[in-house]
């Protein structure tokens, strides 16, 4: 996991709509940049909808919400359709940015040892430098708890 007090990596990557986007394009707003392991799977469906249901109040903070995970653009079209989702949510199959935020790790699910995406959320200050890094995220208690540190 990146450090707090370091300035987070820019990045480019397409958009549900394969629109390309850069954090360095949010640069003036505080940005919940969160990671998650897949679209449509039951927590990552409670932490997104938790945050597109907040979202009004995140950008009245300033704010706004990227998510990223490395399902394909397609996937995240659909995603965004099925839950009526109301913020940014961007591809990285080749795990580029994931890697780069440190989030590509071991995890164990009932025994078995894969690797996988970690459930982290990051919050980045207006001038792109990370105030706060979380990797022992809730899905269902995780965009409350952002909206409560903005």
């Amino acid at each position: 996991m990146l450090k707090v007090g370091t300035k987070a990596p820019d990045f480019t990557l397409p958009d549900q709509n394969g629109e390309p986007r850069s954090l360095s394009d949010y640069r003036g707003k505080k940005v919940i940049l969160y990671f998650y392991p897949k679209d449509n799977t039951s927590g990552c469906t409670k932490q997104a909808c938790g945050f597109s249901e907040r979202y009004p109040q995140i950008i009245s903070k300033g704010a706004v919400v990227l998510g990223i995970s490395k399902d394909s653009v397609a996937s995240h079209k659909k995603f965004e359709t099925n839950y009526n989702l109301g913020f940014t949510i961007l591809s990285d199959p080749d795990r580029k940015v994931i890697e780069l935020y440190d989030v590509w790790k071991e995890k164990k699910n009932y025994g078995k040892v894969s690797m996988g995406v970690v459930r982290t959320t990051y919050l980045i200050d207006e001038k792109g430098i990370i105030v706060m890094a979380n990797d022992k995220v809730k899905a269902a208690e995780d965009p409350e708890n952002m909206l409560a540190k903005l």
